[in-house]
């Protein structure tokens, strides 16, 4: 593990070898939206669960497969990897697949999955400038305090001509709940348990989920504007994809999908059009560095 990725740290960083991961210290961005990420995916049954139900599906695979294009001689970074969804998709891997997470457990699914795991702070990261091939953040951006910091530092870490991609995470516009919407999105915890059909087993698992999901509420998520103020200025190229997890290869022309009836609905009460392009769920951006952008 050392001789893989000492080369590509900063010189002033102080990694500690474990046997299954490498760790750096969390201190310094300390916040209760990291301990819970970190609470909620070292729980071996809840992380697994994740992996095994979450981002599986044919549609997901087609829009990364998309994105991620010829990746075989590459060196991709993910960040907020988790237990190693996007790439567990893959029988093959990058020429190094380095997964960065807070979360030990996760990383112990992730290096199973073929990641070479590194427990660090994607808002602080231990990289030097300018080794990545591929950036990629899945479902992991609304989970991180500092969205534009997050951003810029995968920027920061990523080769003039590299990619970042980003998915899954909620876009602004269409979560921003109004009236009888707002009402039954502050009520969804208590009809999901009341009905059965809500993704987390137990009450504490639930509790952890929503507290590790800091952008996910009305009012905030990503948007195009975060993408492109995050990213033009540091010389790249910005293509948003809004979506509704239900097209793959599809949304690259403009496919948004169909939305599941809940959020349509609360889409509809809160004096939106659920199929315009700002209802759409969630942004898939790639954002492509220039060749001339040094850092």
């Amino acid at each position: 593990m050392k001789s893989q990725i000492s080369s590509y740290l900063k010189k002033d960083a102080n990694p500690r070898y474990h046997e299954d991961y490498l760790e750096f210290d969390l201190a310094k961005n300390a916040s209760e939206g990291l301990a819970a990420n970190a609470y909620y995916f070292n729980n071996s049954e809840w992380a697994e669960e994740y992996l095994t139900y979450c981002h599986r599906d044919v549609h997901f695979k087609s829009r990364w497969k998309k994105a991620l294009g010829d990746y075989s001689d590459k060196i991709v970074v993910d960040l907020g990897c988790g237990p190693g969804n996007v790439f567990a998709n893959f029988s093959e891997k990058p020429k190094l697949l380095i997964g960065v997470d807070v979360a030990k457990k996760s990383l112990e699914f992730a290096k199973k999955a073929g990641y070479l795991p590194v427990l660090a702070d994607a808002s602080d990261l231990p990289f030097k400038n300018g080794f990545a091939d591929i950036v990629i953040l899945n479902a992991a951006l609304h989970h991180c305090d500092d969205m534009p910091a997050v951003l810029s530092e995968a920027a920061r870490i990523l080769k003039p001509g590299g990619t970042i991609i980003t998915d899954h995470d909620p876009q602004k516009s269409a979560w921003n709940y109004k009236g009888l919407a707002l009402l039954l999105w502050k009520s969804r915890t208590l009809i999901y348990r009341f009905t059965g059909h809500g993704f987390h087993k137990e009450k504490g698992q639930q509790y952890w989920a929503l507290k590790g999901e800091i952008h996910h509420k009305p009012g905030l998520g990503v948007s195009k504007e975060l993408f492109e103020n995050s990213l033009k200025p540091l010389g790249f190229d910005v293509k948003t994809y809004p979506h509704n997890h239900t097209k793959g290869v599809e949304i690259f022309n403009g496919n948004l999908g169909k939305a599941d009836f809940k959020y349509r609905i609360g889409n509809l009460l809160s004096g939106r059009n659920p199929n315009s392009k700002s209802s759409a769920l969630t942004l898939m951006c790639v954002a492509k560095k220039d060749l001339e952008f040094a850092n």
